[in-house]
């Protein structure tokens, strides 16, 4: 199985784990292409599709065709940030029905770019081009993000804006965020390892006088009772 792009189906429920680049040719194991998630979709038969997310991104118009084809799925999709969704990622992130972020994540939205060589011609092209593709981008974000305006959206691409998981919430990126549970036996152990810190930093001054022993019978020594019956005889002769 891929280390970082997979697709698993148990029962009605697929999950999908993008934890690599977004791009169009998969030249590593950790490359994850529209086409090869489009080709795992075809057919499948599931109520629901998590998709589990971790990456930097990538290409925009893979991103896009990724989206669209969630999108486009008779299934629920759900999509889960695990740790960074950013740029293409974040996209992908928006085509979920619910929009999941874990407490420890982050999105990051950012208007396209690109390298151009040309004469003066073909870059004003080339500036006016990358203005439709991120403003194509940027319809993703506003089918999610209700809650802000379009000025708003704007500033934010603009800026290269990472969004922390109140934000999302706030700003409808996403619909819900999961909290990390605390586990009561690692609380109870915090408790008992700051206990004993705090015992083990009290002052001479500050710690209760030793409870008072009960008094020992001095040690009273035994003779040797050879010399006894030798002294016992000396004092026979005399």
């Amino acid at each position: 199985m891929n280390k970082y792009y997979a697709l698993t189906v148990n029962g009605t429920t697929a999950d999908i784990y993008i934890f690599g680049d977004i791009v169009s040719w998969e030249w590593l194991e950790s490359d994850v292409s529209s086409f090869t998630l489009s080709k795992e979709l075809q057919g499948l038969q599931a109520d629901t599709i998590n998709v589990h997310i971790n990456s930097y991104g990538g290409e925009v118009a893979e991103g896009l065709a990724i989206y669209n084809t969630l999108k486009n799925h008779a299934a629920k999709v759900v999509t889960i940030c695990e740790g960074f969704a950013c740029s293409a990622a974040s996209v992908v992130f928006m085509a979920g029905d619910e929009r999941v972020m874990n407490s420890a994540s982050l999105l990051m939205i950012h208007n396209a770019w690109s390298i151009a060589a040309g004469n003066a011609e073909d870059l004003r092209k080339a500036a006016d081009d990358l203005e439709k593709i991120s403003d194509t981008a940027a319809n993703a974000y506003r089918d999610a993000a209700l809650s802000i305006t379009d000025e708003e959206l704007s500033a934010l691409l603009a800026d290269e804006t990472w969004i922390t998981p109140a934000e999302a919430l706030d700003w409808g990126f996403a619909t819900s965020v999961i909290k990390a549970p605390v586990s009561e036996k690692a609380a109870a152990s915090a408790r008992m390892a700051l206990y004993k810190l705090v015992i083990s930093g009290r002052t001479k001054e500050d710690r209760p006088p030793p409870e008072p022993q009960p008094a020992r019978a001095p040690d009273i020594p035994k003779k040797n009772t050879t010399l006894k019956f030798l002294e016992a005889l000396k004092g026979g002769k005399e």
